[in-house]
């Protein structure tokens, strides 16, 4: 059974994926999402990060990116069920401690509902402005997810020594609610993949057509094989657009659309190629359309899945 999350709208808008009506969109909106989430389903929210978006960014990016951990705190005191994922915390542009104390007290407030996603980043400005190298973000990241396997674990007093972080003797209460918080690797350059395999819970691609998933999919799994991890990894994959029924309006030719029973089985095929969650995105032209998708989408194509 492939299950299924979504990104929350309003809280990134970067003109490749936002809707129109999200830019006068706001709180409400997002708790009127986060609820329809939660009755229909959906495994997973997802919040982006970014800290600050560059003038020659901002055209395509936009500026309005919400802070992930404010913004899924927000939400889960206005549900119960549904998990809450970074996708993704550029967490190498903050020290492991501080990104510690934030997603802890999340996943604490939350009764152990945060699924941490990581990313390397990608916006050089972003990274210059907070002082941090952007040419060595690859290798830190690396580190600081090690660090934050210690300071998200169990103990009171996490220790990690490593070439740019050590810390020890330092108390962070309250302790994440899960034993282990789930660390899932976004990115689909063969650095993220390796990095996902070797260090990850689960992966996150990002952009990988159909045809070339599988692919990576088997490096992954292959790459985790040599290092001798037999714990499962949950594979991820972004889908194609989609709008559920016959759309009245212009969707864009890489949207599916259709019957529940077709788009089903066209979402089939991720999880017969090793997929394990897809991540949905729905047109819409309104907060209502867009939750009437997400209801059909949970009880006439999610039962065939």
């Amino acid at each position: 059974m492939v299950v299924y999350g979504m990104q929350l709208p309003v809280q990134s808008q970067s003109t490749l994926y936002a809707e129109p009506w999200e830019a006068a969109a706001g709180p409400a909106d997002l708790l009127a999402v986060a609820r329809a989430a939660e009755a229909h389903g959906f495994d997973y929210l997802a919040s982006c990060d970014h800290v600050a978006v560059p003038r020659r960014l901002a055209g395509p990016m936009g500026t309005v990116w919400y802070d992930p951990v404010a913004t899924l705190s927000y939400l889960a005191a206005a549900t119960e069920r549904v998990r809450l994922l970074s996708h993704v915390a550029v967490v190498g542009l903050r020290h492991p401690l501080v990104t510690a104390k934030a997603y802890a007290t999340l996943d604490h407030l939350s009764g152990g509902r945060l699924v941490l996603g990581v990313g390397a980043g990608h916006v050089q400005e972003e990274f210059e402005a907070l002082g941090v190298d952007f040419a060595r973000r690859g290798a830190v990241l690396d580190e600081t997810v090690d660090a934050l396997r210690a300071a998200l674990g169990p103990e009171e007093y996490p220790e990690h020594v490593g070439e740019r972080f050590a810390f020890k003797d330092l108390g962070q209460l309250p302790r994440p609610a899960q034993e282990r918080v789930p660390l899932w690797v976004g990115g689909s350059s063969p650095a993220a993949v390796r990095r996902a395999a070797l260090k990850g819970d689960g992966w996150l691609p990002q952009g990988d057509p159909r045809e070339k998933l599988a692919g990576q999919i088997r490096k992954l799994l292959g790459l985790r094989a040599e290092a001798g991890i037999a714990e499962p990894i949950t594979v991820g994959a972004i889908t194609e657009a989609l709008y559920v029924g016959a759309p009245g309006w212009e969707v864009g030719r890489c949207t599916l659309s259709g019957r529940p029973e077709e788009l089903a089985a066209s979402l089939r095929a991720y999880g017969e190629m090793g997929v394990d969650q897809i991540q949905v995105r729905f047109r819409s032209r309104s907060r209502a359309e867009l939750i009437d998708q997400m209801a059909a989408f949970g009880t006439e194509v999610a039962p065939h899945l």
